[in-house]
């Protein structure tokens, strides 16, 4: 087969006519990038600048910091007190008592131990004390607000203070001996030197064996003392006007004593004096309306012929 030969001149002409061809784009690409540390979006392609992207990726992990925050609640035997679990270290390790009980709104700003949070827990509608534990808050109501409407502001309140960063509870120095709290003095079952036998297997019995329960039930427990074969206790937190407090003093606290320890003849609770008074007045009501209703009326019920019903 015969080959095909082209002149010189011919393949010259070819190779003057036929030149490759480079798009230019490319080398706009390669200037940009060169003249720029940041990358742009063109106008043709709606990509995200990578600068804006970062930015409003850290502002979503911001917010999704601050809605993560986990409270858990936890029911307890007093049907108007709430446990809530913060998932952290609510009272600070200087003070040594277990426990702060903030009773009444001058409390929550007295020292030795003010606090802000329970100053506004305290001013919810219906709420009538604060409690804090270790690592939980106990939020007592009246009996005639539903939670309902106690509730979501009681976590709302935790939940912004706690993602604040705050301090829930802060030390002052208390030169006027107010001590507005309860339970900022020493830890009443703490070990003593100076206690008798009898009273240093009390304060282990109540450590160990009651004490638990009672702040799984949102509560704490005060030794106040041992006279004449009688504990004095106080309950404190939702054990303290728990309609369950007297029998938890009488059929379990009592009979462990009285079973362990000899020399205990009965468990007694101590009330401080603005609780007595408000049990004497709470008294004089009941038999005031008992005497409008008969002498049949019953106490804490519910329905016709009971101390709670009136008619319309």
């Amino acid at each position: 087969m015969a080959s095909t030969t082209l002149p010189q001149s011919a393949l010259r002409a070819l190779s003057r006519t036929v030149r490759p061809t480079i798009s230019k784009t490319p080398r706009a690409a390669m200037r940009c990038l060169h003249q720029e540390a940041s990358i742009t979006s063109s106008p043709l392609q709606h990509r995200p600048q990578a600068s804006r992207w970062s930015q409003s990726i850290s502002r979503l992990g911001a917010s999704l910091g601050r809605r993560t925050m986990f409270i858990q609640t936890e029911n307890t035997p007093n049907l108007d007190a709430l446990k809530f679990y913060p998932n952290q270290r609510v009272l600070p390790e200087s003070i040594p008592s277990t426990y702060l009980d903030y009773l009444s709104p001058r409390s929550t700003l007295a020292p030795p131990h003010p606090s802000p949070l329970a100053a506004q827990l305290i001013n919810i509608d219906g709420v009538t004390s604060v409690f804090f534990g270790i690592d939980y808050i106990t939020v007592t109501k009246d009996s005639a607000t539903p939670w309902a409407h106690v509730k979501p502001e009681v976590f709302a309140l935790i939940n912004e203070y706690i993602t604040s960063g705050q301090p829930i509870v802060n030390t002052v120095e208390d030169r006027a001996g107010e001590r507005g709290q309860e339970g900022t003095e020493t830890d009443t079952l703490a070990y003593d030197e100076n206690d008798s036998e009898v009273v240093g297997m009390i304060k282990e019995l109540l450590e160990t064996r009651v004490r638990p329960s009672i702040q799984e039930d949102g509560g704490d427990i005060d030794f106040r003392g041992f006279e004449d074969g009688l504990v004095l206790l106080k309950l404190r937190g939702a054990c303290r006007t728990c309609d369950s407090s007297t029998l938890t003093l009488k059929s379990g606290i009592e009979s462990m004593l009285k079973h362990y320890i000899e020399e205990v003849k009965g468990v007694q609770q101590v009330m401080d004096q603005e609780e007595e008074i408000a049990m004497k007045e709470f008294a004089k009501f009941e038999e005031k309306l008992r005497q409008q209703k008969g002498p049949e009326a019953v106490a804490a019920t519910v329905g016709k012929g009971s101390l709670d019903f009136v008619e319309g």
